[in-house]
């Protein structure tokens, strides 16, 4: 007869730490799709760079998932939203689509965090993969002012992708979006440092008693 081995309550085994990506590594997956876009575009047009822009998404989130095992809600509606408009632009040889997914993407993110606030739901951590710790008062302030800044770059790209050629838009999304992003990611650190709390230390290991 089997004898079946249990875990005595207390002594459970930890659930195993959530890997991350190196950020080197992190940082080249979310600008190699983008650099490569602007490459190909400048030699060959928009239609074969949102080709392989498209490409270029799924290989970061099969290059994440083979690390980390897990996919951050963010690349994963990104990557949803270049395939869906990539494949109309391709498709139809009408390169709006692929302009129209950047208001459409920036759109969606501000109303998301925005409306979850309305239920009472913080899902900024979620998107930053709780790459920082605040406190929920921190996060709150801090959704505000990234979903009002999604909608300032949705407004900012259907002004520019009327206007301009559509190089020069590629040369918006690739030098403009970009700078103006991490710009405004830089300008939030004094409200990051105000409401910083430390990370959860190890508890040490309660002694057995016998």
């Amino acid at each position: 007869m089997t004898q079946e081995t249990t875990t005595a309550p207390g002594l459970e085994r930890p659930a195993a730490p959530k890997k991350k990506l190196d950020p080197r590594l992190k940082v080249a997956l979310e600008l190699g799709p983008l650099i490569i876009f602007f490459i190909v575009n400048s030699k060959f047009g928009i239609f074969y760079a949102t080709g392989v822009l498209m490409v270029g998404v799924l290989v970061t989130l099969a290059v994440s998932w083979s690390v980390t095992r897990h996919l951050p809600a963010m690349p994963v509606v990104t990557a949803l939203l270049v395939l869906v408009f990539g494949g109309l632009t391709v498709f139809l040889q009408n390169e709006t689509f692929i302009k129209l997914k950047v208001t459409i993407l920036y759109s969606m993110f501000g109303a998301t965090l925005i409306g979850a606030l309305y239920f009472g739901k913080l899902l900024l951590p979620i998107v930053f993969d709780m790459a920082i710790h605040i406190d929920d008062a921190g996060w709150r302030k801090l959704t505000w002012r990234w979903g009002f800044f999604f909608f300032f770059l949705a407004g900012l790209n259907e002004v520019v992708r009327r206007v301009v050629t559509t190089d020069e838009w590629v040369n918006f999304k690739v030098f403009g979006i970009l700078p103006l992003t991490i710009l405004f990611a830089i300008s939030q650190a004094p409200l990051i440092m105000k409401h910083q709390i430390p990370e959860e230390e190890d508890t040490p290991e309660s002694e057995s008693h016998f």
